[in-house]
């Protein structure tokens, strides 16, 4: 990330848009620890007395957009006024028409203001209010101040998303915030994302390898990021890359118990065709400790032990379940198995907890009497 000029006053307490640069320079290339929180203004924030006006959704924005629209009538006015003009105000985190409409009637006055409020703000709410200006009127110099306070994903996060997406090309900033973003930030970002990966073939590629990282809120995206990386297209062919098979078995293994968030096996309509595709990756590239594991737990998923709700009557899934426990019986796909608990991988550990269910040679489980032999694996 660049940093953007201005980001402190002198004497000033230390502003946001700092303590998301400092965090980030400690770990450039992943996301913040815990999502850069507290931030600097915590303790004040929570002294200071909660709102206790009306938060009707329909009402959302315009006492903002009234102090917006006072502080912009004024040809006197200077950014720095709106400094904690919004305390007691509920301050929305997400896009909202009101502000946004403010801001346009404000113009390029609207754009410095949220530069100043971004930059140099040392309060939350005004941080929030300066990137919904810069999300509404900002330009493409404003990314690095879009992009570093974005970090703080969780309550920047749904805004920083939504200004770079109005951006020419803002899409390759997103993917880089993308690499450094969790949580619910990383849902924000994965479904602009999403909106985005018609015609860019950089964010398709990202989304079929990167977007799942391993989160429960995944379940928010990633039917969406299927339906959108056309998955089943890029598993069709008979040669899909190692990255891309491994992050298709974890979109799977996600659509399998998210029931209520988004998408779910039961609902995704290429979902035969995807796992028949997985199945014959799988065995094409041969075992490794990763394979096996997502193997394993697709097979447990795709079973009487499965999400009811996630995929719906288990008959729909027998023959890739078989397919599954087949590899998972093959001598070279146990050796590899025996080998990573004996090393102390850690999800082998947890994987021997179903080891008897589904008869997994490798943690000594003798199969399942019902079972019977497993299906061979469908050859491209």
């Amino acid at each position: 990330m660049n940093k953007a000029p201005g980001a402190e006053l002198p004497g000033s307490r230390t502003t946001l848009f700092e303590h998301a640069l400092r965090l980030h320079e400690l770990t450039p290339d992943a996301p913040l620890p815990q999502d850069g929180e507290p931030y600097p203004d915590e303790e004040r924030r929570r002294s200071r007395r909660k709102s206790d006006r009306s938060r009707d959704r329909d009402q959302a924005g315009a006492e903002i957009a009234a102090v917006l629209d006072e502080h912009f009538a004024d040809p006197r006015s200077v950014p720095g006024q709106l400094a904690g003009r919004f305390h007691g105000i509920h301050v929305p985190i997400h896009p909202n028409r009101r502000i946004t409409e403010a801001a346009l009637r404000a113009g390029p006055r609207a754009r410095e203001a949220g530069r100043r409020l971004v930059g140099q703000g040392t309060e939350t709410d005004d941080v929030v209010v300066g990137l919904a200006l810069l999300a509404a009127v900002g330009t493409v110099e404003d990314v690095p101040y879009i992009q570093t306070i974005g970090l703080l994903s969780r309550t920047f996060g749904p805004l920083a998303a939504h200004a770079l997406e109005r951006l020419p090309d803002g899409a390759e900033p997103l993917l880089r915030l993308a690499d450094r973003v969790t949580g619910w930030g990383r849902v924000y970002v994965v479904e602009v994302l999403c909106r985005l990966a018609d015609g860019r073939s950089d964010v398709r590629d990202w989304l079929l390898r990167e977007a799942v990282d391993g989160d429960v809120l995944n379940g928010y995206f990633a039917g969406k990021v299927a339906r959108a990386a056309a998955l089943h297209q890029a598993l069709g062919g008979p040669t899909a890359d190692a990255g891309t098979v491994k992050h298709a078995g974890l979109l799977l293994y996600v659509l399998t118990w998210c029931d209520g968030m988004g998408t779910t096996l039961g609902s995704y309509p290429h979902a035969e065709d995807v796992l028949a595709a997985h199945l014959r990756h799988l065995d094409r590239l041969g075992p490794s400790p990763g394979r096996y594991h997502i193997a394993a737990l697709l097979a447990r998923n795709l079973g009487e032990h499965g999400d009811p709700g996630s995929i719906g009557p288990v008959g729909r899934w027998r023959t890739y379940r078989d397919g599954y426990l087949a590899l998972l019986d093959r001598e070279d796909w146990c050796g590899t198995a025996r080998k990573a608990l004996a090393a102390g991988d850690q999800r082998f550990a947890r994987l021997a907890g179903t080891a008897s269910d589904l008869g997994l040679r490798a943690f000594g489980a003798p199969a399942p009497p019902d079972e019977g032999r497993h299906a061979p694996v469908a050859r491209a």
